[in-house]
């Protein structure tokens, strides 16, 4: 089970479910896929509902890696996510905000 309070988002892929953590190093391999764009941009799309498809495989990508998968962006282009592309999307959002929320504030997202 995904533990919000440690910041897991779980997402089902090809029927199996997955947790997704953006862990330090998975937050690095993010902002080293992301190029030039920083993090700080990353979450401002998001929370003005600008951001790309690319934008959330490189978070679906990194929660992944985070949660101990070993695989890369080019094994999900085929795979199978439960609720489409608008479950990637509120998974990546809410990786997003359970990574940099403080234990306790808000709602626990």
């Amino acid at each position: 089970m995904a533990n919000p309070w440690t910041g897991e988002v779980a997402l089902t892929i090809d029927g199996e479910r997955h947790v997704l953590k953006l862990t330090l190093g998975a937050l690095a391999e993010l902002e080293d896929s992301l190029g030039a764009d920083t993090l700080v941009a990353l979450v401002e799309r998001f929370e003005g509902g600008a951001f790309s498809s690319r934008d959330v495989l490189a978070l679906i990508v990194a929660g992944l890696r985070g949660g101990g998968w070993r695989g890369r962006a080019a094994d999900l282009v085929s795979a199978e996510i439960a609720g489409g592309p608008v479950e990637a999307a509120r998974a990546a959002g809410q990786l997003l905000a359970r990574a940099f929320a403080v234990p306790g504030e808000g709602e626990g997202r």
